[in-house]
Order: structure tokens, then C-alpha cells, then sequence
């Protein structure tokens, strides 16, 4: 049974508040991989969503099907993609295998980064502390502004001729 204490002080409150700390520690996160040994992680960016698997391997990434750079023709784009990998010390260690809709290719390119980065963070989650700092687990919630009425584009306004 759990003990009732009565706090009459300040310093009794600093001792239970302590006490009940080594108690329940925080849990550490478990790994998440599944039986073919893959972790899984859901990446979005603008319009863009992709689904990604990754597994240990030689460093292979496949987009819908086809290779990162027949997929992704711009070099940033790629810069992108292997941003995670980079940024976790985890160069050629692992193969991906993912699938992304909507968007242009921009947004596909980010939406995978951030999948990427979710499942590294699954398949080891001491990677964490470095792509949570390196901003690779924030989803990026900008969006294009919408075009509103009376006006050529968001906010380019009709041209104005003055005679």
C-alpha cells in the first residue's frame, strides 16, 4: 500500500518530492522493430506523406520503387534525405525502403527525412537526443498560403494605373 504522508513544512515537501523521484524513474524507450527486423516510421511534409521502413544494410535507399537518385533527380534533395543519417553517425548502415504521395518533390524529399528520422528514432532510441536537436523530428508545419479573392496570387494585388 501506498504511504500517506502529511506535509506541514516547505522542507518536508522537498524530501517526499525527492524520495518519490528514485521511485518512479522514467522508463527508458524500447526498440521498435519488427519480425523481418525493420522499424517503421511516418514522415509529412506540406502536401507529402511518406512511409518509411528501415532495416540494417548497405546503405540502399529506395523511393516508390526506384533508386534515391533516379527518384530524386536535385542533389539537395538527396543532401536531404541523408540528412538523418548524418546527423546520428549512421552513414551506409542502414537500407530504406519507403513509399510517399502528394506534393511535389520538395515536400517528398522532407516528408522522408522526417520518416527517416522517426524510425531511426524506433530502431535505436539513443539516437534521439541528436535528431531532436538537429530539428529532424519536428514535423515542418509551413504551408503555401492560399489565394484569397480579388487578387492575383495570396497577396500579389491587381495592377493599379493611375491615369
Amino acid at each position: 500500500m501506498a504511504k500517506t504522508e502529511i506535509v506541514k513544512d516547505l522542507k518536508d515537501l522537498g524530501t517526499s518530492s525527492s524520495e518519490s523521484e528514485t521511485t518512479t524513474q522514467t522508463a527508458k524507450k524500447e526498440k521498435k522493430i519488427d519480425a523481418q527486423g525493420r522499424s517503421y516510421g511516418t514522415g509529412r511534409r506540406k502536401d507529402a506523406v511518406a512511409r518509411v521502413w528501415i532495416k540494417r544494410g548497405s546503405g540502399k535507399v529506395t523511393v516508390n520503387g526506384k533508386d534515391q537518385a533516379d527518384y530524386f533527380s536535385r542533389q539537395t534533395h538527396l543532401l536531404i534525405l541523408n540528412q538523418p543519417f548524418l546527423v546520428s553517425n549512421n552513414v551506409n548502415n542502414f537500407d530504406v525502403i519507403c513509399t510517399v504521395k502528394g506534393g511535389g518533390l520538395s515536400g517528398q524529399a522532407g516528408a522522408v527525412r522526417h520518416g527517416i528520422s522517426r524510425a531511426l528514432e524506433a530502431f535505436d532510441p539513443e539516437t534521439r537526443p541528436s535528431l531532436k536537436k538537429a530539428g529532424m523530428l519536428t514535423r515542418d508545419s509551413r504551408r503555401v498560403e492560399p489565394k484569397k479573392i480579388g487578387k492575383h496570387k495570396a497577396r500579389r494585388t491587381k495592377q493599379w494605373a493611375k491615369r
